[in-house]
């Protein structure tokens, strides 16, 4: 790794990998932390999907809510808060990351869901990893069990290639990524908060710092539409 990517590796205010529970969770999902990076990277993106259960209501989008200490702590939460654990556990081993912002065209979503959202254009963060010297993109969002539950096919990471474009029910294509927001070195909270406010208010809560409460994401799952 060069030198120029040493600061991607620090612990930031959200990616606080310093503090016991980021610790704790990589110790659990790192067999080996002299391991190579690649292997490492794989075994954390693991982990996050599937021990951090996707779930959009009752969110925290409050600073404290949104930090990675928290998401590993609740095992719960969406993409803000499963990208920003997953940066944050890859930098505790030594290697760089970045979080990136998209709007995408989401092909499966639960009527109530896309009622709250207001389209099926989803404000979404995912994860950039520097791996063999190039940066590659992953999404550790969908846990295993609910994609069963929706018909999907999970989103596996092998480290070297982009792990991107969500598989959506069988022909039904990937989720389409519409507009890029760039990659930052660390959660751009009140850029994340304005999208989230002007794009999807159906879906905050009456603070605006936190997400629609009541349901289950893993219940909607039988009123899909295909």
């Amino acid at each position: 790794m060069t030198e120029q990517f040493d600061h991607l590796t620090k612990p930031t205010a959200f990616l606080d990998h310093q503090t016991e529970e980021v610790q704790s969770f990589v110790d659990h999902a790192v067999k080996d932390r002299s391991a190579d990076p690649v292997t490492k990277a794989i075994e954390l993106y693991y982990a996050v999907r599937d021990g951090v259960f996707y779930e959009v209501y009752g969110a925290p989008l409050d600073q404290d809510g949104l930090r990675a200490s928290n998401t590993v702590t609740t095992k719960s939460g969406f993409c803000m808060h499963k990208s920003v654990l997953y940066a944050a556990a890859v930098r505790a081993v030594g290697i760089p990351s970045r979080l990136v912002y998209a709007d995408v065209r989401n092909h499966l979503a639960s009527p109530r869901l896309l009622e709250h959202i207001g389209s099926d254009v989803f404000f979404h963060s995912l994860t950039q990893v520097h791996l063999e010297g190039k940066w590659v993109k992953a999404t550790p969002v969908f846990n295993k069990l609910l994609c069963k539950l929706y018909g999907m096919q999970p989103l596996e990471f092998d480290g070297r290639t982009d792990s991107l474009y969500h598989p959506t029910a069988e022909g039904g294509g990937s989720m389409e990524f519409l507009t890029d927001h760039g990659a930052y070195d660390d959660l751009p909270y009140d850029f994340v908060l304005a999208n989230m406010r002007r794009k999807h208010p159906k879906f905050l809560d009456s603070t605006g710092t936190g997400t629609v409460a009541g349901g289950r994401l893993a219940d909607e799952a039988g009123t899909l539409t295909r």
